[in-house]
C-alpha cells in the first residue's frame, strides 16, 4: 500500500514549532486571517489557533464548528459560546504554556487588554515576522493553485481587451474583466481591480470610475484572480489606437519594459530586495524619469496580495528559492498619465520563471 502523503498543514506546523523554540515560546496566540488559513487550512473569517509543542488548538463559534472539524483535521476544536477571553485560561492551561506570544502586527491593543486581564498566570509576548518568512516559500500546492489563478487572470484579460473601445467607463471595464475571472472559475478578485486611463494613470493605485476611456491615451490595467485562497497579479499598459501624444508614450513605455526585463533578467535566490529594485530603478533614473517611480519594484503574493519578501529600496533580507514576487516597474507622469508593467515570477535555482504569460503589446487597434 502506498503511504499517505504528510498534511501540508502538519510541515508547517512543524516549521513554526521550530520558531517558537528558537523564541523560546511555549505556544502562540494566531489571530491573522492569512497566518490562519496557512496553518490550519481553514477557509472561515473568524477564529484563533494556540499552538504549542505539541498541541494545535482551534478556537471558534457555533457558526464553524463543522467547518473546523472538515478542514483542519490537525487541530483541537474549542468551542466558543462566549468570547475568546473567557475560553483562554483553559487553553493556555491545557498547553501548560508560560510564554505565549502574539501576533503584535495584527492584534488590537484593546485584544491585548482583554488577553491579558484574562490570563495572568503566563508572559504575553508580543512577535513579528514569525509566519511570514514561512509563508514566502511556497510549497506544491500553494504553486498550483498561484499558476491557476496566474493562468485564468490572462485568460480574462485576453478575452476582454478586444472589447474595449473608446467612451466605455474604467468601470465598465473592470467589471468586464471581473466577470470574465468569475465564469472561468475564480473564487473572486485578489483585489479592487484598477483601470485607469489618461491623467488618472498617473496615480498607481487609482480606483475605476465612471470617466470614460478616450482613443490614444495610456490606460494602466492592474487585475487578479484568486483561485482556492491564492492569488494573481498582472498589470499592463494599453493605447487605444495610435498615441496622441507618440514619442512620450513610446519612451515612458519603453523605459519601462527595458528595467522589467532586466530585473527579471537578475533576480536570483540569494538577491537581496533592493538589489532588484535597483536594477530597475537605476534604469529608470538613467532615462530621466527617477523621480516619477515611487513604489518599490515588487513584492510577495499568495493568500495576500501583498506579502513578503519584497523588493524595495528598504528591503534588505535575501531572496529565497520558491518565493513568488511581483515585477512591476512603472513611471507616472501627472497630467499626462502612466505606464505599469508587471508580472509575477517564481525564484528559482537558476533565477526566474515568469508566470505572467499575458501580451505586452499595447497598441489595441479599434
Amino acid at each position: 500500500m502506498t503511504p499517505l502523503a504528510p498534511s501540508p498543514f502538519a510541515d508547517r506546523l512543524a516549521r513554526l514549532r521550530a520558531k517558537l523554540a528558537q523564541e523560546e515560546l511555549d505556544a502562540l496566540l494566531v489571530s491573522q486571517p492569512e497566518n490562519r488559513r496557512y496553518l490550519s487550512g481553514f477557509t472561515g473569517s473568524a477564529g484563533w489557533l494556540l499552538i504549542s509543542a505539541d498541541q494545535a488548538l482551534f478556537a471558534t463559534d457555533f457558526r464553524y464548528y463543522e467547518q473546523v472539524g472538515l478542514e483542519c483535521p490537525d487541530f483541537e476544536l474549542v468551542r466558543l459560546t462566549t468570547g475568546l477571553k473567557d475560553a483562554l485560561p483553559d487553553m493556555i492551561g491545557r498547553v501548560a504554556a508560560r510564554r505565549v506570544g502574539f501576533e503584535a502586527d495584527h492584534a488590537t491593543y484593546a485584544s491585548f487588554q482583554e488577553w491579558t486581564e484574562a490570563v495572568k498566570t503566563c508572559e504575553w509576548v508580543p512577535t513579528k515576522g514569525l509566519i511570514a518568512p514561512l509563508r514566502a516559500v511556497k510549497d506544491a500546492a500553494e504553486l498550483a493553485a498561484v499558476r491557476a489563478a496566474v493562468a485564468l487572470t490572462d485568460e480574462a484579460l485576453a478575452s476582454v481587451l478586444p472589447e474595449i473601445r473608446p467612451g466605455m467607463t474604467e468601470l465598465d471595464v473592470a467589471w468586464r474583466i471581473e466577470s470574465a475571472m468569475r465564469t472561468r472559475g475564480a473564487d473572486g478578485v485578489a483585489f479592487d481591480l484598477i483601470v485607469a486611463g489618461g491623467s488618472n494613470a498617473a496615480r498607481p493605485h487609482a480606483r475605476a470610475s465612471r470617466r470614460p476611456l478616450q482613443a490614444g491615451e495610456p490606460i494602466v490595467i492592474d487585475i487578479g484572480a484568486r483561485v482556492d485562497g491564492y492569488c494573481a497579479d498582472l498589470t499592463r499598459t494599453v493605447c487605444l489606437g495610435r498615441p496622441v501624444d507618440e514619442a512620450r508614450f513610446w519612451e515612458v513605455y519603453n523605459t519601462v519594459l527595458r528595467a522589467q526585463t532586466a530585473a527579471e533578467a537578475a533576480i536570483r535566490p540569494g538577491l537581496r530586495g533592493k538589489e532588484g529594485d535597483a536594477v530597475a530603478r537605476d534604469l529608470i533614473a538613467a532615462a530621466g524619469y527617477g523621480e516619477y517611480f515611487g513604489h518599490g519594484l515588487g513584492h510577495g503574493v499568495g493568500l495576500a496580495v501583498h506579502e513578503e519578501p519584497r523588493l524595495s529600496r528598504l528591503a534588505d533580507e535575501p531572496l529565497p528559492a520558491g518565493a513568488l514576487v511581483t515585477v512591476e516597474p512603472g513611471i507616472y507622469l501627472p497630467g499626462w498619465g502612466g505606464v505599469r508593467i508587471e508580472d509575477l515570477v517564481l525564484v528559482t535555482e537558476n533565477g526566474v520563471e515568469v508566470l505572467s504569460q499575458a501580451s505586452k503589446e499595447p497598441i489595441l487597434f479599434v
